[in-house]
């Protein structure tokens, strides 16, 4: 019958399979786009390399404890889990919470503190030129603008040469990235919420499923009842 012993191991057990099968996702996507040069910077693939990584340990630790019901797996998966949900449901509130003017700061200071070729890489992809208008004319004075900023010399001959503006030059980065930058935050913050519930269900799984008795284990009773006869 579901929600018996046999039942919550099959679905505690299911549930921790997904998430094995999430974590090698998370490690594939992670070496793809190293390999196929489409995320240059290290530190994002590090992070979904050990995103993938802990996930799958965790996994391992709820998949042993449901096919052994041992208890002390199970306890300290379930408080591993509950405190990952509670900042992955802390995070991914805060990204559906963020507003259009908090997204363009956070993408700004993320702009000045990526590396030089990142942003270059950026420019030639978008045909943009700097973060915003006054960095897209390439003001060394701008406060805005960080001092080893690239060239727009080569995107802005490509987005002028139908021109004959003397001042012409390509538009700025940050309004065209505005769009991708909100998907990316509601994709997370949406995916981020449908997890955490997951792994409430985890968590009740484990607890309801860790204080069931084995039948294959019968008590003293009813192995030797002799013995209680007296």
């Amino acid at each position: 019958m579901c929600g018996g012993f046999t039942c919550s191991k099959n679905a505690l057990i299911a549930l921790n399979i997904l998430y094995v099968m999430i974590g090698f996702l998370l490690i594939g996507v992670g070496v793809y786009a190293r390999a196929a040069s489409i995320v240059t910077n290290l530190p994002i693939v590090g992070g979904i390399l050990a995103c993938g990584v802990i996930l799958i340990c965790i996994s391992m630790l709820g998949l042993a404890g449901a096919v052994k019901h041992h208890q002390v797996m199970l306890f300290f998966y379930m408080i591993i889990l509950f405190m990952l949900f509670l900042i992955q449901f802390s995070i991914a509130s805060s990204c559906l919470a963020v507003n259009s003017e908090q997204q363009k700061q956070f993408a700004e200071q993320g702009w000045m503190t990526v590396p030089p070729e990142l942003r270059q890489q950026v420019q030639e992809s978008l045909d943009c030129c700097g973060f915003n208008a006054t960095s897209s004319i390439n003001l060394p004075t701008s406060p805005l603008a960080p001092t080893d900023e690239p060239s727009c010399e080569l995107v802005n001959r490509k987005c002028c040469e139908q021109s004959n503006d003397v001042d012409c030059h390509c538009p700025a980065c940050g309004p065209m990235l505005e769009d991708k930058i909100d998907y990316a935050f509601k994709l997370c913050g949406g995916l981020g919420i449908f997890f955490s519930f997951t792994e409430v269900l985890a968590v009740f799984l484990a607890r309801r499923y860790r204080n069931q008795h084995d039948p294959c284990y019968l008590p003293a009773r009813a192995v030797f009842p002799h013995n209680y006869l007296y």
